[in-house]
């Protein structure tokens, strides 16, 4: 089992971040500043394709949970992505993307295509980083999990959570359920799932699909006008306030 090893420190306003790396996996843990997060939630994060660990959308989310509920967070460069190299089939597939985008033809095919290799990389590479996060002690085994993860971080969030029995609550949204639903249908925990009614790449019908294949019990479809880079910046707000929802109780519910 790997260790994880701070590799980097800084406080600001508040917020502790550490970088990090488990293996050669780099990542990034955001935490409060005081002792007073000693056993609270964790939840990790995953990032949107073509970005990084360190991306706004990752940071800004780590900040809200870090501030608004007193939780650790964390999040690892993908393959291929931020500070990893990228392989020649790396290479191969995002050419054929552009060439795709380019030539006025549909990116879904090669996007779900390309996001299922790297989910099969990724998500032994979150079990190894949850099980090194879960040896610090002010994280520890006992305290509840949460996954987040849009776009290319659903297509590798859905199959680890599917996989995962520490995670106790997810939010995903704005993919494709091609290699998805069968997974999705194996996740029982509450979800929050996002999704845009004029998405130009995924089809509505596709959205309410992957939804719909979740066998949750407890499940919120969140869905918003605009296109598919138009989520609007308020469903953050919603996810922090459904993860201090549902992590929340479960350390109320084991205590």
């Amino acid at each position: 089992m790997h260790s994880l090893r701070v590799t980097a420190e800084s406080s600001t306003n508040g917020v502790l971040e550490r970088d990090f790396t488990v293996g050669d996996v780099p990542g990034v843990l955001w935490s409060p500043a005081s002792d007073a997060a000693d056993g609270a939630p964790l939840v990790l994060l995953a990032h949107g394709g073509g970005n990084h660990k360190k991306h706004p959308a990752m940071s800004g989310r780590a900040r809200l949970l870090v501030t608004g509920c007193g939780f650790h967070v964390a999040v690892i460069d993908a393959p291929g992505h931020g500070d990893r190299p990228r392989t020649a089939h790396d290479e191969a597939e995002i050419a054929e993307l552009f060439r795709a985008r380019a030539a006025g033809e549909p990116e879904g095919p090669i996007v779900v295509r390309y996001n299922d290799h790297l989910a099969k990389l990724a998500v032994p590479e979150y079990q190894a980083t949850l099980d090194a996060l879960q040896q610090l002690p002010e994280i520890g085994t006992e305290g509840p999990v949460g996954f987040w993860g849009i776009n290319m971080g659903t297509a590798i969030g859905i199959p680890f959570v599917a996989s995962e029995p520490r995670i106790a609550a997810a939010v995903f949204g704005q993919h494709w359920p091609d290699v998805l639903a069968e997974k999705a249908r194996r996740i029982t925990v509450p979800i929050e799932f996002d999704m845009q009614w004029d998405d130009e790449h995924i089809s509505r019908e596709e959205g309410l699909a992957l939804f719909d294949a979740f066998a949750s019990k407890e499940k919120s479809l969140h869905v918003n006008s605009g296109r598919h880079k138009e989520l609007p910046r308020f469903e953050a707000d919603s996810a922090v306030r459904f993860f201090a929802r549902h992590l929340r109780r479960s350390v109320t519910s084991t205590a």
